[in-house]
């Protein structure tokens, strides 16, 4: 698990024990004279490095002992750990790439771009580029991409679904970086059993997607899944369950607009031929 991933749990296991006790956020945020605001930012994952000793607190609060109060230490310590991506927190959004390393499964849709884990490097480039980065930054949003990439050679990772909207092929107009980037998401979509690209044609029109891009990560089995919604600010997690299942229900709808991946792969080559 990727310490973002463990931070959840932590957090999860933290409130599991504390209503398993009995106690009320105030309650319990009392016994320890800390505020439940405090407490609150612990149990939703808002307070991102929490101290052994504050973990150990609540512990013994909570009557936690033996193996079940190790495992829960062994958690607090993973999640202390620093990921790559906290060096490039300039560039990438780092609760989601802390996610998406941890993710089983990622659905993902890329508006008006080609979805990053598809990207070649570049058309990386070019969008760093096109978001006024200097040559130093751009190098680092590449090697952000290449680092996140290589999610999809991981054992533990079933399955990556991509949407990619015709449109965000046709804007790419230099004809070197349009084939390599038509070239890799043809081999990915034919010779990668966990990768399925589907394209959603220009001729569809407006559609469901029009709000934006999005990604949905699912978890193991104990885990929530989550949907990223991407935004010029860099980003936000949903959590909330009623949120994310209408977040499915689009996706479900776009899967279902969207050409074949056998029908994808025929579109693509032809796009390839008329670079």
């Amino acid at each position: 698990m990727t310490s973002t991933v463990v931070r959840r749990r932590l957090s999860a296991e933290l409130r599991r024990w504390r209503m398993r006790a009995g106690l009320t956020l105030s309650d319990a945020a009392g016994e320890l004279d800390w505020s439940p605001a405090k407490l609150g930012h612990i149990e939703t994952g808002i307070r991102k490095r929490l101290s052994i000793t504050e973990v150990l607190a609540l512990l013994q609060l909570y009557g936690v002992t033996g193996g079940q109060r190790e495992a829960i230490l062994a958690l607090a310590r993973q999640a202390r750990a620093r990921p790559w991506w906290a060096e490039y927190e300039d560039v990438v959004s780092s609760p989601y790439v802390g996610n998406e390393a941890g993710a089983v499964a990622i659905d993902t849709y890329g508006g008006a771009l080609v979805p990053d884990l598809l990207q070649v490097p570049e058309y990386t480039a070019l969008l760093a580029r096109a978001r006024g980065y200097d040559s130093r930054t751009t190098e680092r949003m590449v090697a952000a991409y290449l680092n996140r990439q290589e999610n999809l050679a991981r054992d533990t990772l079933s399955r990556y679904h991509a949407l990619v909207e015709e449109d965000a092929l046709q804007r790419v107009t230099d004809p070197r970086v349009r084939h390599a980037q038509l070239r890799r998401m043809i081999e990915l979509a034919e010779g990668h059993a966990r990768v399925t690209v589907q394209l959603l044609a220009t001729s569809l029109g407006p559609h469901v997607g029009a709000a934006g891009p999005f990604a949905v990560l699912e978890f193991d089995e104990d885990e929530s899944s989550l949907v990223f919604v991407d935004t010029p600010h860099g980003g936000a997690i949903v959590e909330a369950e009623t949120d994310v299942a209408r977040c499915q229900q689009v996706w479900h709808a776009l899967v279902e607009a969207a050409g074949s991946p056998q029908d994808t792969v025929t579109v693509l080559r032809r796009l390839d031929l008329l670079t």
